[in-house]
């Protein structure tokens, strides 16, 4: 097993506990793979331009003399395998952003249920009971916004924009609340909770 192969198990992000350090340290060893292969790039390029499948023998097969073949396929040899050692890294950092993601969305889930239940449990500890209706629909005439906001016949309110059963007196209070919101668009219509 190579030095690279030893420190890429060594920090497998397939241990648990991924950390952004932990993925920061991945990209980092990412672009130290990549500038090596720049250089070695670089090293072909001041070879006469000799690329990766250049040949490296003249016409008559001989090797050739315009270039440090020794270098060229150091080079070349080093491409390769930093190549796949990019690769590799890459693969550990998906896995390990695969990883965290979903450990954050599941964190994320858990901490809503919770806040979900806490609120259950504290509405309960305090006794608190549904709010309590300040008036009932008794009929719908078809065609009206009440039919075509869904409201039904026997539908209890318990608000109706700043209107709820603590401030209800009358009727008129709710004809107050939308008249103040006709014709005026900075004001939002009045919210009904059924």
């Amino acid at each position: 097993m190579s030095e690279e192969e030893t420190r890429q198990s060594e920090s497998s992000p397939e241990a648990s506990g991924v950390t952004v350090s932990d993925i920061q340290e991945l990209i980092r060893r990412k672009e130290e793979i990549e500038a090596q292969i720049k250089a070695n790039y670089d090293v072909l390029e001041s070879q006469k331009g000799v690329g990766m499948n250049e040949p490296l023998v003249d016409r008559e097969g001989y090797p050739r003399s315009d270039v440090d073949l020794y270098q060229v396929r150091t080079a070349r040899h080093n491409i390769v395998c930093l190549q796949n050692d990019h690769k590799a890294v890459m693969k550990q950092v998906e896995e390990a952003l695969h990883q965290l993601h979903a450990r954050d969305k599941e964190k994320q889930a858990r901490d809503l249920a919770e806040a979900h239940r806490e609120a259950t449990n504290h509405g309960q500890s305090q006794g608190l009971s549904p709010p309590q209706a300040f008036a009932r629909v008794n009929s719908i005439s078809p065609g009206s916004p009440a039919s075509i906001a869904g409201l039904q016949v026997d539908d209890e309110i318990v608000e109706f924009g700043s209107v709820n059963t603590q401030n209800f007196q009358s009727l008129h209070n709710i004809g107050s609340v939308v008249q103040h919101s006709e014709g005026d668009s900075s004001v939002p219509k009045p919210y009904l909770r059924i």
